[in-house]
């Protein structure tokens, strides 16, 4: 097709091509990736329960039971006893009156933002939000506006002067490129103050932050009056696939009649559901993977800093080191892999102009000896020139 070979190229040259990898070997820290075999610190499986045998014996089991494939939208005959009692269970975890399931998290909040927002009312936005939501913003029939990155008094000067209309303020709780937290208490006040629903995207919170895992609300003590609208992942703390909304009686019914990512497509696999329902016991009661994950992060960090390395301030799993341009952080990622280790370059458009960065990812299934090896193929960054 004219044009697109063109196009393909010029990424290439700018060190913005993107390529798979293929995996041949089950989700954890050691990988057969094209073949070779590495060590993975670029996975999202930060419990390290995508592989646990407990999980994988429920999903065979229930396989066995539901067989493969729902066969329908939830709203047909794709809604199952196996469904119901993982949203219910999810509900109990987040101390909310319902929770919905999606199939992706994408589709979760295209989902929301969709059925609650109507043209003529004002959707608030942070800049370093996460593509999903964006992309809703976009989609939706109201006025989106994006304030400051983490910036209270910037959201505070845009609510003030955007006019009249239902607002909603919509936030990642922990910025998956950035690793930092939403300021949650002060975005609280703000939509209290100007009668805006809030929303927290919490797919990489729930299962690593608060008790129990409870995620970024529970590591700031906030509830589902605070916040009436909570998004969360299945894939990444918990190690499965899918996601959720939880909030009131009223949400999820108005989810479940205008939400037309959830009306218009399959249900996911109940055997899916009863692997979850295995997950989020684990991950509610094995304390140890948390405080492995906090072991990890604040050993990684004291090293890095006497290392010299350009790390940017985090408290989670998604540790970053910033290369600055594009080239940079390809050359380091591809210097980390030839000596067996697996790290992400992140370039734009995922992030700004002049910001590529590593991303690094922990899982409570490192060991210090390979977090060892990782440090030790961080300190020969500094002689990669591109």
């Amino acid at each position: 097709m004219k044009g697109l070979a063109e196009a393909l190229q010029t990424r290439r040259q700018a060190g913005l091509y993107r390529s798979r990898r293929v995996v041949s070997t089950a989700q954890q820290p050691e990988l057969v990736v094209d073949g070779k075999r590495v060590t993975a610190f670029c996975s999202n499986d930060y419990l390290g329960l995508a592989n646990h045998p407990d999980v994988i014996a429920a999903l065979q089991r229930a396989a066995a039971d539901y067989g493969v494939g729902s066969g329908a939208a939830h709203l047909i005959t794709g809604h199952t006893d196996a469904h119901h009692r993982l949203e219910e269970a999810l509900a109990e975890y987040t101390g909310r009156p319902r929770a919905l399931l999606f199939s992706t998290g994408y589709m979760a909040n295209m989902g929301v933002i969709s059925a609650l927002m109507k043209q003529g009312d004002r959707l608030f936005e942070d800049r370093l939000n996460h593509a999903s939501l964006v992309d809703a913003g976009q989609l939706s029939r109201a006025r989106m506006l994006r304030y400051q990155h983490a910036d209270p008094e910037s959201l505070g000067i845009q609510l003030a002067r955007s006019g009249e209309g239902q607002a909603l303020i919509a936030t990642d709780g922990v910025f998956s490129m950035d690793g930092d937290l939403a300021p949650l208490p002060a975005l609280v006040e703000l939509a209290r103050t100007h009668q805006a629903w809030l929303m927290v995207d919490d797919a990489h919170g729930l299962g690593v932050l608060g008790a129990e895992g409870g995620g970024v609300l529970s590591h700031f003590g906030l509830d589902g009056d605070e916040v009436p609208i909570l998004m969360g992942t299945l894939g990444k703390g918990f190690g499965t696939y899918g996601a959720f909304v939880a909030g009131s009686e009223e949400l999820i019914e108005t989810l479940i009649q205008h939400a037309r990512s959830y009306i218009y497509t399959t249900a996911p696999p109940a055997a899916l559901a009863e692997a979850t329902l295995v997950s989020l016991r684990l991950a509610r009661q094995e304390t140890w993977r948390r405080e492995r994950l906090q072991s990890l992060i604040a050993r990684f960090r004291q090293s890095a800093v006497q290392l010299g390395l350009p790390l940017m301030d985090s408290m989670t799993p998604i540790q970053l080191i910033l290369a600055g341009s594009s080239r940079q952080a390809l050359a380091w990622s591809l210097q980390l892999e030839k000596q067996g280790l697996l790290v992400s370059a992140i370039r734009p458009p995922t992030v700004a102009e002049g910001s590529a960065r590593l991303r690094i990812t922990f899982s409570a299934k490192h060991t210090d000896r390979q977090l060892d090896r990782l440090l030790d193929a961080l300190a020969t960054l500094s002689q990669v020139a591109v």
